[in-house]
């Protein structure tokens, strides 16, 4: 593994974050100790069970979304170490007893569960044990929300939750914590944590949208990074950076940040990996990184300056086809309306192993659009393409919409003139900031208006989508050379 390490005696504020780690995975291995208990008791266990599982499981998520946000709100660390501080040991403690009873073989597996459940219940003073780790998120909840400056943050409910977790440490016998972990915290970073940030950026709002639809992806292998790696605090990140989004890949051990920097707003991505407990980082630009599709993984590539030639930085497997197409057009449009990006390789505004089945100029809010209907080869699955026509931006896409069971009703598409195409339920995930798709919208029942420059265009775009046909053939409108001509 190619590191780089700096500083041999870490702050506390890098254990207390690798602690986060430690204890993700400590809460992944019990949550499935769990499940293993749950196959060999009878069926009316096994809510609780269920309930209990999925609550540490959600601990594990956030403990690891927290140590990844922290490493671009660096500067905000010192206010949550505190906070850490109290839930970290509480947390430890109770995933050790757990294991503890259920590894307990002495007892059958039905005692170990009634042993564990009631006298830990007990012992929180009847806090029911599942409750007890809705405690625990909710208080790492709030913790990220005080880290990323969440308008939704609630400092009185923090300090709520704290009282109870300082409650429960002394019911365990977990000596109380030290009044100050790590650097003072100055009173402006305080008063900072409910800004409200007037500047939405559409790549925040990508993968908060629901799916219309979940098609698996075959051939799976675990993700991987290739670094070069650095621990925690060893990357210069600027401070007020922006997170867009993060993605975790098999089961949180690898995730991917995205993220704006403050000082030249371009986008950066952020890849962390597990080693031995520990997390590593490794940090490249958008305009320096190339994307590819291999199966149903999406490769990114950068540039090694020493061996002047490009190398592998991440291979992330995808779940979802259509998780997969959100992030390569998310990345693509990124690295497209990026200042700092030199030129962009043709191949990389084409997502590979698919076909075009479609592609006609529309008129799309005011702009002249490419519209293409692609077909995945792998999982058969249709989306709609809209990408900029002309100009310094050209293939760069604005918008795509997957196409579901839905189009096989007779009212999905409704041809209302010689140009005009509507669509119902139709759901645009959106890749341009001046796109507003509510002006495609203007009628009484809201479906999205395509209008086309070309009648023929119209005319094939409904033959694509003709139920009698029984699958889509492949279908150009007669136009001049568009972007993928």
């Amino acid at each position: 593994m190619d590191v780089h390490i700096n500083n041999v005696n870490p702050p506390v504020e890098i254990h207390l974050l690798q602690g986060c780690c430690r204890e993700a995975e400590r809460a992944d291995l019990v949550a499935l100790g769990l499940d293993q208990l749950r196959t060999a008791l009878p069926e009316a266990f096994h809510g609780h069970l269920v309930a209990l599982a999925e609550e540490i499981r959600g601990s594990s998520r956030l403990l690891r979304d927290l140590a990844d946000r922290s490493q671009i709100h660096i500067d905000r660390v010192p206010i949550v170490l505190n906070y850490l501080n109290v839930v970290l040991p509480c947390l430890c403690r109770t995933l050790r007893d757990i294991t503890t009873y259920y590894e307990d073989k002495t007892m059958s597996r039905e005692t170990r569960w009634r042993k564990m459940y009631n006298k830990m219940t007990e012992e929180a003073g009847g806090l029911p044990l599942p409750q007890r780790f809705v405690l625990y998120n909710h208080f790492l909840s709030l913790l990220k929300q005080l880290l990323t400056r969440s308008p939704s943050f609630d400092l009185n409910t923090l300090d709520t939750l704290r009282t109870r977790l300082i409650t429960l440490r002394e019911q365990r016998g977990i000596p109380p914590p030290p009044l100050q972990v790590g650097p003072l915290v100055r009173q402006e970073l305080m008063s900072l944590t409910v800004a409200q940030d007037p500047n939405a950026h559409w790549a925040e709002q990508i993968f908060s949208l629901p799916l219309p639809a979940r098609t698996a992806l075959k051939h799976l292998r675990p993700s991987k990074s290739y670094g070069p790696y650095f621990p925690w605090g060893h990357l210069n990140i600027a401070a007020e950076s922006k997170i867009l989004f993060r993605r975790p890949f098999d089961n949180d051990k690898i995730s991917i940040v995205v993220f704006l920097s403050s000082v030249d707003q371009s986008p950066y991505l952020l890849i962390r990996t597990i080693q031995e407990g520990n997390p590593w980082f490794s940090l490249h630009g958008a305009h320096e990184l190339c994307i590819s599709r291999e199966g149903s993984a999406l490769q990114l590539k950068r540039w090694s300056r020493t061996e002047q030639c490009s190398k592998l930085w991440a291979a992330l497997y995808f779940l979802t086809w259509e998780e997969m197409v959100l992030f390569y057009c998310t990345f693509v449009a990124l690295k497209a309306r990026n200042m700092l990006t030199v030129q962009i390789h043709p191949n990389e505004f084409k997502l590979q192993r698919e076909k075009r089945l479609f592609q006609a100029q529309i008129i799309d809010d005011g702009y002249k659009h490419s519209l293409i209907v692609y077909e995945d080869l792998q999982t058969r699955g249709i989306r709609l393409h809209a990408a900029v026509w002309e100009g310094e931006l050209r293939q760069c896409p604005v918008w795509t919409a997957f196409v579901t069971h839905q189009s096989q009703s007779p009212t999905w598409l409704s041809r209302r003139s010689r140009h005009r195409v509507w669509l119902k339920d139709a759901q645009l995930y959106v890749f341009c900031k001046t796109y507003r798709q509510e002006n495609m919208r203007q009628n009484k029942s809201g479906a999205f208006e395509i209008y086309f420059v070309s009648e023929e265009g119209a005319t094939r775009f409904r033959e694509v989508f003709s139920i009698a046909s029984g699958s889509p053939v492949s279908s150009e409108a007669n136009v001049p050379g568009g972007p993928l001509n």
